[in-house]
């Protein structure tokens, strides 16, 4: 006997959030960008244990009321996207499945294979569209990640404040004073 087939079709518009939870739920990162709808495959597991370990020093330094997050949905002007760590202000609301930019003080991205030019030069240019006042690039690389740090500036684009790799902890102001060591961190 046959099986019943399901088909399924893409919008006959751009993709919007609703158009999300229609997706399978098998792994893949799926954002949509300016109505497109770009997919990723799963990160591997040194991706993700980089990114646990960065929420993990965050969040043991956060202020009262701050949240660091990891994966979680940000609904922005021109799409939806996924960081790897998020940080939420005090009074964000809890149980929301896409937070606003306003409820946002960073994001941070770590680079993979098949992420680099989303992380270096897309996601950048729409979290600082959306007014998200701190983005954070990781590249992992062979002597240890190095993060680039970046604070939106009056132009309205992120600025460079500077770099810290495996060999140099550095004290940070964003998005609250803290001693970030790199060299504790996965390579």
């Amino acid at each position: 006997m046959a099986q019943p087939t399901y088909q399924w079709q893409p919008p006959e518009r751009g993709w919007r959030e609703q158009d999300l939870s229609d997706l399978p739920e098998n792994g893949n990162r799926y954002e949509i960008i300016d109505g497109s709808l770009h997919v990723a495959p799963p990160a591997d597991d040194d991706h993700h244990e980089l990114a646990d370990h960065i929420r993990t020093a965050m969040g043991a330094t956060a202020p009262d009321g701050w949240r660091v997050i990891r994966e979680i949905g940000l609904g922005l002007p021109s799409g939806n996207l996924i960081p790897d760590v998020t940080v939420l202000k005090p009074n964000t609301p809890r149980g929301v499945r896409w937070h606003q930019p306003e409820s946002v003080s960073l994001v941070v991205e770590v680079e993979s294979p098949t992420s680099r030019r989303h992380d270096r030069f897309t996601k950048p240019a729409l979290y600082a569209e959306a007014g998200i006042p701190h983005y954070w690039r990781v590249e992992r690389g062979d002597f240890g990640p190095v993060v680039y740090r970046y604070r939106l500036g009056e132009s309205e684009h992120y600025e460079l404040l500077g770099t810290l790799g495996p060999d140099n902890p550095v004290n940070v102001d964003e998005p609250w004073p803290m001693k970030l060591d790199p060299s504790a961190w996965p390579r």
